[in-house]
């Protein structure tokens, strides 16, 4: 089955947390803390792999998760780092992010890959917050969030050039007759139901050529097979536009030529306005000088197009087609399309300017409430049974600005104040 969209959930390692703890050897009185790092959580990275060329692994396994960092230990001994998982896909594949709906990273290259969800920072270890002051911490960090997301998954064909046009106007036999490709060719509509591709050889060069499954009016809707395989053409840089000139279908065909060239528009401007050119197949089933097949091709080269009669099948006037393919394609190739795609600003998300903002609401009970992604980290690392600890906790919250902002609310002495499920009462004098 060919599979070429899938949705799946990621989810980054969390970094380990920080160790408390104090040396304890013989002859060595208050040795002071001893309590080491915590180690990264594991990055989710995804990879291009020239062996795969379907979605279907993502059809039965939706959910990604890499390993967790491992706690810090005592004798200021680091954590382990998690485990990167490295999710393989299909060249071609497109990452995009579902919140945002921009693109991650287009993989087109074998090898390519990129970090789509970082693991969290292992958490310091209470060495790390003695002072002067502070001598025995009783308080380490915890490690730091994991990352998680759902990610679309969109593979699209890597093809220099492709086939398009009404079903069952030979496009599959074009394909044969011209590569080494064995597509299934059957005498009704809809033979094709996922993208063929054949390498063309021809005068020591070479191009890779989709057969793209049958478009009908209303694809760019969805209608037939729609939306599933436009996307196909994307990255084409030529296009071969295969049209019946026999009417063997009892269509005009003028009419599919302008009906095709419509929905190509629909779906996309950067597409329909890629090279075409206009293959006349079936010309062996009439007369080159038939009334509606002289029509059709004045029509075709009075919009610009150039126009090959052709014979799929026994490879009448193939050889000429792609030799003026092979020219179109280096020209495309000398002006490549500028890449007009937004993707996602990771820099943006790393430097993550709300993850220190402290957000302060009342809620509908009068508690003080308190959010905020950095507080969380804080919070999660507070012994409450160290005064010590308690105070970095409050220190932290009154240099935010909260406090000052839950005064102007109208906080008062003896009213609570929310982190999460945790409440405590202010007092002016901590």
């Amino acid at each position: 089955m060919f599979i070429d969209r899938a949705k799946i959930y990621i989810k980054s390692g969390k970094g380990g947390n920080g160790c408390v703890s104090f040396r304890k050897e013989p002859f060595v009185p208050e040795g002071g803390p001893d309590g080491g790092d915590g180690g990264k959580g594991g990055d989710v990275i995804f990879m291009a792999d020239r062996n795969l060329r379907t979605l279907m692994d993502f059809k039965y396994k939706r959910k990604y998760e890499a390993e967790a960092g491992q706690n810090g230990m005592k004798k200021k001994r680091y954590g382990k780092n998690g485990e990167n998982l490295i999710i393989k896909v299909p060249m071609g594949t497109v990452v995009i992010d579902e919140e945002t709906g921009l693109v991650m990273k287009d993989l087109v290259e074998d090898g390519d890959s990129f970090v789509a969800a970082k693991g969290g920072k292992g958490g310091k270890g209470n060495v790390h917050f003695k002072n002067s002051v502070r001598q025995a911490p009783n308080f380490a960090e915890a490690g730091g969030f994991a990352k998680e997301r759902n990610v679309i998954l969109e593979l699209k064909s890597i093809a220099d050039v492709g086939l398009v046009g009404f079903p069952n106007v030979g496009k599959s036999s074009l394909l044969a007759t011209s590569t080494s490709a064995n597509p299934k060719i059957e005498n009704y509509h809809f033979t094709t139901i996922a993208p063929n591709l054949g390498v063309v050889n021809i005068y020591d060069s070479s191009f890779t050529m989709a057969d793209i499954a049958g478009i009908i009016e209303g694809a760019h809707q969805g209608l037939g097979l729609g939306l599933r395989f436009l996307k196909h053409i994307e990255r084409t840089k030529v296009l071969i536009h295969v049209v019946d000139v026999s009417g063997s279908e009892g269509r005009n065909p003028i009419e599919d030529f302008e009906k095709i060239n419509n929905e190509l528009r629909m779906y996309s401007e950067k597409v329909a306005n890629k090279p075409m050119l206009v293959a006349a197949n079936k010309i062996d089933m009439i007369d080159e000088e038939d009334p509606q097949f002289v029509e059709f091709k004045e029509y075709v080269e009075g919009k610009g197009y150039k126009l090959f009669p052709i014979c799929a099948p026994i490879n009448i006037g193939v050889q000429e087609l792609m030799a003026a393919t092979l020219l179109e394609l280096q020209k495309a190739e000398m002006n490549p399309e500028e890449d007009d795609t937004e993707y996602f600003d990771f820099e943006l998300e790393d430097a993550n300017p709300t993850y220190r903002e402290v957000y302060t609401s009342r809620a509908d009970d009068g508690a003080y409430v308190l959010e905020g992604q950095q507080l969380q980290k804080i919070f999660d690392s507070t012994n409450f049974n160290d005064m010590g600890s308690l105070r970095y906790l409050y220190k932290y919250i009154e240099k935010s600005g909260a406090i000052d902002k839950f005064l102007e609310m109208g906080l008062e002495e003896g009213d609570t104040i929310r982190i999460g499920d945790f409440e405590f009462e202010y007092w002016d004098e901590f």
